[in-house]
């Protein structure tokens, strides 16, 4: 089973953040600038939540706020899931399947090593089949 601090050697640790006292445009913007669905929201080294097009959606724009008046702290998520480097990516999918989120922190002895989206878990784990296939078509050809 693949785990997460492999896929993270692979697609990196960049990390895209707010803080908790930007307002929700600025956020908007970061997330434009980086091709990003969601934002981590820390105070320096620590992790205060997650911020996402989802939140913006259903707690600005449709509760009428302004995003240049709403904080990023008045929207985020603090209810975090997260994995650690030594989970597995079925157990990451699982998470996010059963909580319905997008995005997935991951953090090692408190401290932010990364990130994980749904589109990286599953482009892994194609990636990781396409892998299984070409072993057992050789194994199978006798190569």
């Amino acid at each position: 089973m693949m785990k997460v601090k492999l896929l993270l050697k692979d697609k990196g640790t960049q990390i895209y953040s707010v803080r908790p006292s930007d307002t929700v445009f600025e956020a908007l913007l970061r997330m434009a600038e980086h091709h990003c669905g969601a934002l981590l929201v820390m105070e320096g080294d620590a992790l205060k939540g997650i911020i996402s097009e989802r939140d913006y959606a259903r707690k600005v724009i449709l509760l009428g706020k302004g995003s240049k008046e709403t904080m990023v702290s008045e929207i985020m998520s603090t209810d975090l899931k997260v994995a650690s480097p030594e989970s597995t990516l079925t157990d990451c999918m699982r998470l996010m399947t059963e909580h319905r989120i997008r995005h997935l922190p991951v953090l090692e002895a408190g401290q932010v090593m990364g990130v994980l989206s749904i589109g990286d878990l599953v482009k892994a784990k194609i990636a990781d089949q396409q892998r299984e296939i070409e072993h057992l078509s050789q194994y199978i050809a006798g190569t």
